[in-house]
């Protein structure tokens, strides 16, 4: 026993595309109008901006990132120990949200949308143990579309290693336990998932299979619902949408100061990644193939090459690229000389972090633009970060480096991808970078 599912995103659109599906089995090529072929392009919601239900106007910009950056630290237990099938934590490290709508009629809900999961799920009735969010929860009853996936069914034995059969053998329960405590369980199910998209034009995929939690708990912050699951996995959203997705999605992340424009979430063609400026990397199979792995070689700061290993030789797959996590967290050894690189190179007075998290801080009311440029070496490509990529404001007085050094392994977080388009090819198996400005419409 051990995992989960769910369901995805509202909003309220005019145009509606029904995309007939069948879960584990993408083989199937479902026919599609030439309008849904063309992919589409979501809204995601930072969990601190004053679209989210999860934001608290009394906390300072600055005690919101302090808590973003601890919960980066949180979210490292989902990829450190055992790495097996069952996923470690949940929304402690979740940044971004997203609107969807499950069932017949449409309810809405709202899902941390995770890369570092497989399983989308949702609170239900008759809720035994829930946690409180601002939305209704979903009453399967209410919906003349929600099946219960009985327990010999592909569907259920598919994914044997988060399900099992109920006492009468009659329904496909599933188990999810997270390393931070946090949990759900239910009843594994199908209704018709709706997507709505930026373009006016909603999305419908029936037969959608997703975990009915009845009980849930953990590190909750009240505004969502549950989680969407966008890992590699064969039970996540983008290998569940199939024909739709193509393989690929994409998305491209606002500052997290920018509190009028919201982050994009594309899939199929919309996901392309194209143009001048484009680099693109393997992706490296990883157990569970939940999480998308890259292989880092170096990092450079300057005209200084900086090499993750003495031989010159890394590891495949030695980074986890994951949009739920804030910090970058490094090897200590290449931390160490990024960080020595830097003190080299920037000539201000160096403080404690006043939120007491990150370890190379400057003070400084200003932002630092002639830092030396910092390029992230990945196999096959050069990612060049911009200074806010780089250093983050922790105060009004501290500008820190936005990453912190881990015994573990890497883990390439949202603030060194903002302002990028970031592209995920699961057929090609490639992750793609090219600087965008993504607060543009």
């Amino acid at each position: 026993m051990s995992k989960t599912m769910i369901l995805l995103k509202p909003a309220l659109m005019i145009t509606y595309i029904a995309l007939t599906m069948s879960l584990i089995s993408m083989s199937k090529s479902d026919p599609l109008t030439e309008e849904s072929t063309t992919g589409l392009t979501i809204d995601l919601i930072h969990r601190d901006s004053p679209q989210s239900p999860s934001y608290d106007p009394s906390l300072t910009p600055a005690q919101r990132l302090a808590n973003a950056l601890r919960r980066s630290f949180n979210r490292l237990q989902r990829f450190k120990a055992d790495r097996s099938p069952q996923s470690d934590i949940i929304n402690a490290g979740g940044e971004y949200l997203m609107k969807y709508s499950i069932g017949t009629p449409p309810v809405p809900s709202l899902g941390i949308a995770d890369t570092g999961s497989d399983i989308t799920w949702t609170q239900c009735q008759p809720c035994l143990k829930c946690f409180k969010q601002e939305l209704p929860l979903f009453r399967p009853n209410s919906s003349s579309t929600y099946r219960k996936i009985p327990c010999n069914a592909a569907n259920c034995t598919s994914l044997s290693e988060i399900t099992f059969c109920s006492v009468r053998r009659k329904k496909c329960l599933y188990d999810e336990e997270y390393g931070d405590g946090s949990f759900t369980q239910g009843v594994l199910s199908t209704d018709t998932l709706t997507l709505a998209s930026t373009g006016r034009k909603r999305v419908s995929a029936p037969n959608f299979v997703f975990g009915c939690g009845l009980r849930n708990g953990g590190i909750f912050s009240g505004g969502e619902s549950g989680i969407v699951g966008l890992g590699g996995g064969k039970a996540s959203l983008v290998r569940q949408l199939g024909v739709l997705t193509r393989g690929k999605f994409s998305y491209c992340l606002v500052s997290g100061s920018d509190k009028s424009n919201s982050s994009k979430l594309n899939f199929g063609a919309n996901a392309e990644v194209l143009g001048k400026g484009l680099v693109s990397t393997p992706l490296v199979k990883n157990s569970p193939d939940t999480f998308y792995g890259l292989t880092l070689e170096g990092i450079s700061v300057g005209n200084q090459r900086l090499e993750l290993s003495d031989s010159g030789v890394s590891q495949e797959g030695n980074i986890i690229i994951d949009s739920g996590t804030t910090l970058t967290l490094l090897p200590i050894d290449l931390y160490n000389k990024v960080e020595n690189a830097l003190k080299s190179s920037i000539k201000l007075k160096r403080i404690k972090d006043p939120q007491g998290v990150l370890d190379l801080c400057y003070f400084t009311r200003n932002d630092i633009r002639n830092i030396p440029q910092v390029t992230v070496h990945f196999k096959g490509s050069d990612v060049k970060l911009r200074h806010d990529n780089v250093l983050v404001r922790t105060s009004d007085i501290s500008l820190c480096l936005a990453a912190k050094p881990v015994q573990d392994f890497a883990i390439y977080g949202n603030l060194a991808q903002v302002n990028f388009l970031v592209g995920y090819d699961l057929v090609k198996r490639t992750v793609s970078f090219k600087a965008a400005d993504c607060g543009r419409p």
